[in-house]
């Protein structure tokens, strides 16, 4: 796992000592070795973190054998000893699988290699005879990378942390997707001109034709798979088996110490089942614990743990372990970024990285196998709500949002049907906001929405189209919640939770490998019938099954948790005066990107007891954190 930054300049040779510094700033993604390469007017800069092959045999920037390609890397290629074996002789200069890469673009080209990789990557490959260099990003959108112009120069690389941010404009449209999705989702980035190149796409750059770029090329697309095949419900158990069981034996090839993260969920349980499976001795694990009861999955991952035999190690943190993170926030991630389970992610790779330098995580599951409680939800209001006539569903959304009501109830706690301690009151708003919509795809985007019109409170920004509002997105015609599931893993889960796992993990230089997210049990999953995946009426009834046969069913049956932390509590609370400056009405007006008034007007409800606003003034407080950072 490793970070690299590539220039091109248009007007002459690269600034040799300016690229070196900028490539500095990714030495938390490759604190093991540093590569600097320029030729005229292409520079790339490359941080190592040595996993496969310890040795300077893995040194990149990296030339082809032949002489013609260079090569910057950030990933891992899982199956780089079969590949190997099928280039042939070669004088190989080591064991790693970047100079496999390397060798296997060379003599293959692009597209074949792409199709024969089992991996998570995002690379850069410069060549000298077309002059051209092509950017390449994983299926899945595991690894990050990032394009786009400053000042006449093109640069390209992992994080936006090391771009030359004071050349860049901060986009405003991006900022109210922000505000929108807790995230910026591709193709955006918080910069104007800077893209993220979206999974599984490619875009190859005539550099001679600069400034014109081009289109992306999509090379792998989850809907070439969602035909549903034929099988019951046991055979599927068994091809989900197998093809997981392989993801995860390829992941725990490393040359360093490895093991897993242990939240005692399903998800989580699973993989670290099949790791310890297939290991003849004890696979190490990690979980956080918390003093909040109802944010603790501690005691489950114990349970867990001890059952599969893994040598467990656990950490209980206070109140104010968690907090003391908070300011450092802004340094983790290289856009603003509202998901604020970032934190217990940061922390659980904190402790992981004491012992170990590669982790393998459960991210994916709830995607493939429809897992958010969001999606029955969703399916539940669509269908028994929305065939109400409409004016009669907007007199309850104008009772539920009156102040009279809400003011009255504010204080009072949540039903434990309803979720999670929170003040009755904003879920009532929120149940509002959703029984007014058209249809059903418009609740679905609903439940993962933030601020309804951020574009108004983002001054001067428009609102732009992503996956969650395009109702002609190619997943309209599987059935709901298959759909649902689709965007959120074309949407939510690359620009969400793998962003914040690579930022969290990288940010102390350990290596995340999702064998969920293996590109074959990914299309597996997707040509599955959703009757399968939901076996006898239950979200991601298939994994459980499947967990059921390492794990008894009484160790993970329990309500979906999730990773979270008590934000409004500390907003009212512990984290109040460090908000209360960043949101300053004055302040917020002479930055001029907010409109103050509503974020005040929320931030007093919110002190008053009267809504729980903490993921809407999050949003906010990010992306002020950030802008602090950046200009600091």
């Amino acid at each position: 796992m490793c970070g690299f930054i590539g220039c091109v300049d248009t007007r002459g040779t690269v600034d040799e000592v300016r690229l070196a510094e900028l490539g500095k700033r990714l030495q938390h993604r490759g604190p093991d070795d540093a590569g600097l390469w320029i030729e005229g007017s292409v520079g790339l800069a490359h941080r190592r973190l040595s996993v496969i092959d310890l040795s300077s045999a893995g040194h990149q920037p990296m030339m082809s054998h032949c002489g013609r390609y260079r090569l910057v890397y950030n990933g891992e290629i899982y199956n780089f000893v079969e590949l190997r074996l099928q280039l042939g002789e070669i004088a190989w200069r080591g064991n790693s699988d970047t100079e496999v890469l390397l060798e296997a673009l060379a003599r293959w080209g692009v597209e074949v290699t792409l199709s024969r990789l089992v991996g998570m990557f995002a690379f850069a490959l410069y060549d000298q005879v077309s002059h051209s260099v092509t950017l390449v990003r994983d299926r899945l959108g595991i690894k990050p990378l990032y394009y786009g112009f400053a000042n006449r120069r093109l640069w390209f690389g992992s994080e936006l942390s090391a771009f030359p941010h004071d050349e860049m404009r901060i986009d405003r449209n991006a900022v109210a997707l922000l505000l929108r999705r807790n995230h910026i989702p591709a193709p955006y980035s918080i910069y104007e001109g800077v893209s993220k190149l979206e999974p599984g796409h490619v875009l190859e750059i005539d550099l001679g034709r600069l400034p014109e770029l081009g289109a992306p090329r999509c090379y792998w697309h989850p809907k070439a798979f969602v035909e549903e095949r034929q099988t019951t419900f046991e055979e599927a158990k068994e091809g989900l088996r197998m093809r997981l069981a392989t993801a995860v034996k390829d992941r725990m090839v490393a040359d360093v110490p490895l093991g897993g993260f242990l939240s005692g969920g399903v998800d989580s349980t699973l993989v670290c089942a099949l790791m310890q499976d297939q290991s003849d001795r004890p696979v190490q694990t990690y979980t956080i614990g918390f003093e909040e009861p109802e944010f603790d999955e501690a005691a489950h991952a114990r349970r867990v743990a001890a059952h599969i035999g893994t040598q467990h190690t656990e950490l209980t943190l206070s109140e104010r372990d968690v907090l003391n993170v908070v300011e450092k926030l802004p340094t983790l991630m290289d856009e603003p970024f509202a998901d604020a389970s970032l934190l217990p992610t940061y922390l659980v790779s904190v402790l992981a990285r004491r012992s170990v330098t590669v982790a393998l995580s459960g991210d994916g599951g709830d995607e493939l196998t429809l897992g958010y409680p969001r999606y029955q939800w969703a399916e539940r209001i669509a269908r028994r709500i929305l065939p109400i006539p409409r004016p009669l569903r907007r007199a309850v959304a104008s009772v539920c949002s009156s102040p009279l009501l809400t003011g009255s109830i504010g204080r009072l706690p949540t039903p434990a049907w309803l979720g999670r301690p929170a003040p009755l009151a904003a879920k009532l708003l929120r149940f509002g906001d959703l029984i007014v919509v058209n249809d059903a795809d418009a609740v679905f985007a609903q439940t993962v929405s933030h601020w309804r019109d951020a574009h108004a409170v983002v001054l001067g920004s428009q609102a732009v189209i992503t996956v969650y509002d395009d109702a002609n997105h190619w997943s309209h015609t599987l059935p709901v919640p298959k759909r649902w599931a689709a965007k959120d893993l074309v949407a939510y889960l690359p620009n969400d939770c793998l962003t914040k796992v690579d930022r969290a993990s990288m940010a102390v230089s350990l290596e995340a490998r999702v064998p969920l997210l293996d590109h074959r049990v990914v299309e597996y999953c997707l040509s599955l019938p959703q009757s399968v995946l939901c076996h006898g009426g239950q979200s991601k009834g298939l994994l459980k099954g499947l967990l059921s046969d390492y794990v008894p069913r009484r160790l993970t049956e329990r309500p979906k948790q999730g990773f979270g932390v008590p934000l409004g509590k500390w907003l009212a609370g512990p984290l109040k005066d460090w908000a209360e400056a960043l949101l300053d009405g004055a302040r917020l007006r002479r930055e001029g990107y907010f409109d103050a008034t509503p974020i005040g007007a929320m931030w007093q409800q919110h002190q008053q007891g009267r809504g729980d606003w903490s993921a809407y003034l999050w949003d906010v407080l990010m992306f002020q954190a950030w802008l602090d950072d950046r200009e600091g």
